[in-house]
């Protein structure tokens, strides 16, 4: 009888590890988390946001203000860049990205999932500790970006719908003989401000060769409109609760080569939800993949 009752103990211990895993395996995730939202200044909020974020162990690398009522905040640590390391193409994950963002009286302070970020971009580690530290040093109200959220497994190997864009397909924007020749180049480019793409911070990969640039990207005229920054968020960016921080966009150079990841994969990570067709939808925004594409092409290129 005690055989059998311990028989019936482990079964049912089976039994609810296997749903343990199967519920964790379900955990869905989003690409943005909402910190905070409350009265106060654009300016102050930025400065609080920036001051909590040394405090919690992270380096400011770079600031974007994007449009008026915009404040991004890029920063990295220890922890990301080991990450990005032994990942391949990982530059990509090494840094994330805080927004605060002045929404009629309200200041909203967000940031990029980690673990959401990790998964798409095929991290090794899923940053779940960095989740951790940002959560610890901004606060955390609720995830948001997409309805459902995906689970890992989906994120790992997402992409928009059929024929479009996975991560493991990114633009070559340019080939040099080395990575210091790719370095030197996307630098310069950048430094010149060629096209309206701009520098807004540099993260070096350790161990690695590969370096991460994050670019501002500015139309001068109307027939540019569809690489602006500004442009693009005011046809996708029209929920209450503000995706500001999906920029900066930005550009890999991993040992003699130059990558992007390609808009229709960039945009539709941080936005999963947006319809084809209609009102803010990718309809509006049909030429922004190749306008991208190409003028950080142009940037990049000797």
């Amino acid at each position: 009888m005690a055989g059998m009752a311990l028989k019936k103990i482990l079964i049912a211990a089976l039994f609810l590890f296997g749903i343990g895993n199967a519920m964790a395996d379900e955990v869905k995730l989003k690409p943005f988390v909402l910190a905070s939202k409350g009265t106060g200044t654009l300016a102050e909020m930025t400065e609080k946001s920036k001051a909590a974020l040394t405090a919690g162990g992270f380096t400011v690398i770079g600031e974007y203000s994007p449009y008026a009522d915009a404040d991004i905040i890029i920063v990295t640590n220890d922890a990301m860049k080991a990450n990005a390391a032994d990942s391949e193409h990982g530059g990509f994950g090494a840094v994330q990205r805080v927004a605060v963002t002045k929404v009629k009286d309200e200041v909203q302070v967000s940031y990029t999932n980690p673990v959401y970020m990790a998964n798409v971009y095929r991290m090794k580690n899923d940053l779940s500790g960095v989740a951790a530290g940002l959560k610890a040093a901004l606060g955390m109200v609720e995830e948001f970006g997409s309805k459902q959220g995906m689970t890992a497994g989906k994120a790992r190997k997402y992409h928009y719908m059929i024929g479009m864009e996975y991560f493991d397909e990114p633009s070559l924007l340019a080939e040099y003989e080395n990575y210091d020749e790719a370095v030197k180049y996307v630098d310069t480019g950048l430094a010149e401000n060629k096209n309206g793409v701009s520098k807004v911070y540099r993260v070096d990969i350790p161990g690695k060769q590969e370096s991460l640039f994050g670019v501002a990207m500015k139309g001068a005229t109307e027939a540019d409109k569809y690489m602006d920054d500004r442009f693009i968020m005011s046809e996708i960016d029209f929920r209450d609760i503000k995706s500001t921080a999906h920029l900066p966009y930005e550009i890999l150079v991993s040992g003699n080569k130059v990558y992007a990841l390609y808009a229709r994969f960039r945009i539709a990570i941080n936005f999963p939800d947006l319809s084809m067709m209609g009102k803010n939808s990718f309809m509006n925004i049909m030429k922004t993949p190749e306008a991208i594409r190409t003028v950080l092409q142009k940037t990049v290129k000797k």
